[in-house]
């Protein structure tokens, strides 16, 4: 079962050619959702234009640094490649940043980790980041949800939808991946880092940016504003999490990178609560050195074939995979 590379989609000499007509030379993640009208919304991370180290994510200074940056996709022609329509763009028409840094405390950047739209509005989930440590590990000042109620050309970071971390760094909803069921919005989330298991809340989706109105799964059902009593229902190492439910195998999907395999890896299961299949590997460290990310395109909902990005470090840019799981 494993991945094929389809396109490298970011960078020189991608399908896009970003760096010519956006002023991405480097990014990584490209989070994806349903953006409704045959729109596929696609969140990038910290991105470097002209200026840009050459290897990995680099200094700002110099480098046309912006936290993070939004593309909007039609295309549904995936085994060539994902192809941008537009960026949400500056004046000089270059990719510019969609969520800004606090102007107060100790803030690394702001990345997406996932987004959904309801209507005519889009959340995204982020992180703020207080600090990168080593491999794997990062901590984080919270997680929060923006929202967008024109397109996506601007956001909203309110404050009142923010789960702060603690002294600890073991708040089980920094990072979250979204997913739509009946009348809720669910969110599985997960520490700072990438080594700890995923958590899970639901919210009324006319509801999302109140926290107050959040239930949580502690193993045995559901209560409210019970956060830190969260129980994973996601075991392992689970990180840049992706989450969606394929129709055509009638059970949810997820993929994300698991640090100590060093691969992405896919998970399976009837219901969001679990319990949830082992991993299997979709592409290995070994095949693409530096991987992470693993997002899915809201178009794996409905085959056996499914599309996901990929991330390498090296050259710091974003790949289209595909994978047939029939």
């Amino acid at each position: 079962m494993a991945a094929e590379l389809v396109e490298r989609i970011t960078g020189h000499g991608s399908v896009n050619d970003t760096a010519a007509r956006f002023g991405v030379h480097a990014t990584d993640l490209g989070v994806m959702w349903d953006g409704g009208g045959g729109r596929t919304f696609v969140a990038f991370g910290d991105t470097y234009g002209h200026g840009w180290c050459g290897d990995g994510a680099g200094p700002s200074e110099g480098s046309d640094w912006r936290c993070n940056f939004l593309a909007v996709s039609t295309d549904e022609d995936l085994d060539n490649g994902l192809k941008f329509d537009y960026v949400i763009a500056g004046p000089n028409g270059h990719a510019r940043q969609i969520l800004d840094r606090d102007s107060y405390g100790t803030e690394e950047t702001v990345i997406p980790c996932s987004g959904v739209a309801i209507g005519d509005t889009h959340y995204l989930h982020y992180m703020s980041v207080h600090a990168w440590g080593s491999r794997g590990r990062w901590a984080t000042n919270y997680g929060g949800i923006a929202v967008s109620t024109d397109d996506g050309e601007t956001w909203d970071k309110p404050v009142g939808a923010r789960w702060p971390n603690r002294a600890e760094r073991d708040h089980p909803f920094q990072m979250g991946a979204f997913a739509l069921a009946d009348d809720y919005l669910y969110l599985l989330g997960t520490q700072n880092g990438r080594w700890n298991g995923a958590s899970l809340a639901r919210v009324p989706k006319n509801d999302v940016l109140n926290l107050r109105s959040y239930d949580y799964w502690n193993g045995a059902g559901w209560y409210p504003r019970e956060e830190l009593r969260a129980t994973p229902v996601l075991l392992g190492n689970v990180a840049e999490l992706s989450v969606i439910y394929s129709v055509h195998f009638g059970q949810w999907l997820a993929v994300h990178l698991d640090e100590a395999l060093a691969a992405l890896v896919l998970r399976r299961a009837d219901e969001l609560t679990g319990p949830w299949s082992e991993p299997e590997v979709l592409a290995t460290g070994r095949d693409y050195p530096g991987l992470y990310g693993g997002f899915l395109h809201p178009a794996s909902a409905h085959g056996p074939v499914i599309h996901f990005t990929m991330s390498q470090w090296s050259p710091y840019n974003v790949y289209l995979m595909r994978a047939d799981l029939s």
